[in-house]
């Protein structure tokens, strides 16, 4: 048997107006949340921020998943654009320091192997999309076989009133969070497209070159 594509394997069908179509039918929206350093907090903030979010999750009435998008940070573009300073100094003693700096920075993100993070919470709706113009039966059939929203037919004043269910959840979930100093916001259609983009098409940082100063 031939092995299946990778677009098989992917449960995306489409993307259309902000809003995720997956392959078996049902719609999600992506609210992107901004990060707090939990740790440096004093005993009773940390007890009081996880009160918040038990409070959140008792408030929200659909389910909700969190992610979290891990990914080496390349620093390399910013070391270039330190080399480029450095090059415009006229004090040798700073370029010096400049040149340890560069040093430093570049073997500690060997060694620690420094993350970027971004954190999602994903918004489902559940639909039943049934064919424009079909009977009773085909309305039944749906039920135990969903067909992905588009090709189903699914009216775009239709898509609008899912869209807008979405986006009453989003600011339900913006609220909730909003107790434990997190903001967000959720994701428009270019958004939505640079983080798959990003998630099915990783960029290998280059190898790295010792650093000269």
């Amino acid at each position: 048997m031939p092995e299946p594509s990778t677009t098989e394997l992917i449960q995306l069908e489409s993307i259309t107006d902000g809003v995720i179509i997956l392959k078996d039918g049902s719609l999600r929206a992506l609210v992107e949340v901004t990060a707090i350093n939990f740790e440096l907090r004093s005993g009773e903030e940390q007890a009081a921020i996880l009160q918040q979010f038990a409070a959140f999750l008792n408030s929200v009435d659909f389910p909700v998943q969190l992610v979290v998008h891990s990914r080496r940070f390349d620093i390399s573009t910013y070391l270039a654009s330190v080399r480029q300073a450095t090059e415009s100094l006229t004090n040798d003693l700073l370029k010096v320091q400049a040149g340890e700096y560069i040093r430093f920075v570049s073997e500690l993100s060997e060694l620690a192997n420094i993350m970027a993070k971004r954190f999602y919470i994903v918004l489902p709706l559940s639909v039943i999309a049934t064919a424009e113009g079909g009977g009773f039966f085909s309305g039944i059939t749906s039920l135990f076989k969903k067909k992905p929203a588009q090709q189903a037919g699914i009216a775009p004043e239709r898509l609008a009133s899912y869209k807008a269910q979405l986006q009453q959840r989003a600011e339900l979930v913006i609220g909730g969070i909003s107790g434990m100093g997190l903001k967000g916001h959720m994701l428009s259609q270019e958004e939505i497209l640079v983080v798959f983009n990003a998630l099915y098409n990783p960029v290998i940082p280059p190898t790295k070159k010792p650093v000269t100063p």
